[in-house]
């Protein structure tokens, strides 16, 4: 494994989350697939571009990528090996060329100075130790007037669609949290704050905050999101009368394409000096 700047993160993205993350790479390609026109429209990628995916997960944004820059290159980085793994056989069966991935902190690998013309990140940069840090070095790595663009969860609110259902889940479920799942859920909270984004963003310029709103897909249907929804948390097996509560309150949701829950992120474009 490569040297990274939070062991944490290392164990958490190469152990029972990681796994799990490379298990159901269908489920949360899915899942989190609302997230992709955003992000690209906020990248603005094109032919020729060099393009860094920062946090690849699966490579899912990297193949994306891949394909509006083509013929420029894109290199996905991450430091989950299962995760990789799955990325790579994607991109070959998809037949996919000018991709890359680089088992790598991004915080701390010392890219090609100037190298990239977009860095990019489907929720990836959350995951820092340090992200003021980390961007510093993301700058380097752009050319000067090279483009940032990354989203990130806003806090969801009692009132959200997401925030109510999978705040009901985390009611209902006794099983304690593990280590490994306070450590991503507390990174995943780390961006919420958009002053802390600009704050962390200082030596950008042209840097843009704003909210969006998405659909995530949990499921094909009650019964599936709920299988899904447990299968995330070891030992959350539920009795009858939760298992129906839970049902119950994703009903409304479900559509004929998947059950659906609108959440918010924040959008986040700037520019290297």
């Amino acid at each position: 494994m490569t040297f990274v700047a939070d062991p944490r993160q290392a164990a958490v993205w190469n152990g029972p989350v990681g796994a799990h993350w490379a298990a159901h790479q269908d489920r949360y390609d899915a899942m989190l697939a609302g997230l992709n026109d955003t992000l690209f429209d906020a990248a603005a990628v094109t032919p020729g571009d060099r393009v860094l995916d920062v946090g690849c997960g699966a490579g899912a944004t990297t193949r994306i990528a891949a394909r509006l820059a083509a013929p420029g290159q894109v290199v996905g980085v991450d430091i989950s090996t299962p995760l990789l793994e799955r990325a790579r056989a994607s991109t070959a069966a998809e037949g996919i060329a000018n991709a890359a991935y680089e088992c790598a902190d991004a915080q701390t690998r010392p890219f090609p100075a100037g190298g990239y013309d977009v860095v990019l990140s489907r929720g990836g940069v959350m995951f820092f130790a340090d992200h003021a840090a980390a961007f510093r070095n993301l700058a380097r790595a752009l050319r000067p007037g090279g483009r940032l663009a990354f989203v990130c969860p806003r806090p969801p609110g009692p009132h959200s669609e997401e925030g109510r259902v999978l705040g009901l889940f985390g009611r209902l479920v006794d099983a304690e949290p593990g280590p490994d799942q306070v450590a991503a859920r507390t990174a995943m909270a780390s961006l919420m704050d958009p002053d802390r984004i600009r704050e962390v963003l200082a030596g950008y310029e042209e840097v843009a905050v704003d909210p969006v709103t998405v659909e995530a897909v949990w499921g094909r249907g009650v019964p599936d999101a709920v299988e899904f929804l447990l299968s995330r948390v070891p030992g959350s097996a539920l009795p009858a009368s939760r298992l129906a509560e839970l049902e119950e309150a994703l009903r409304p949701f479900a559509t004929d394409t998947g059950v659906r829950l609108r959440g918010g992120v924040w959008r986040v474009t700037a520019v290297r000096p």
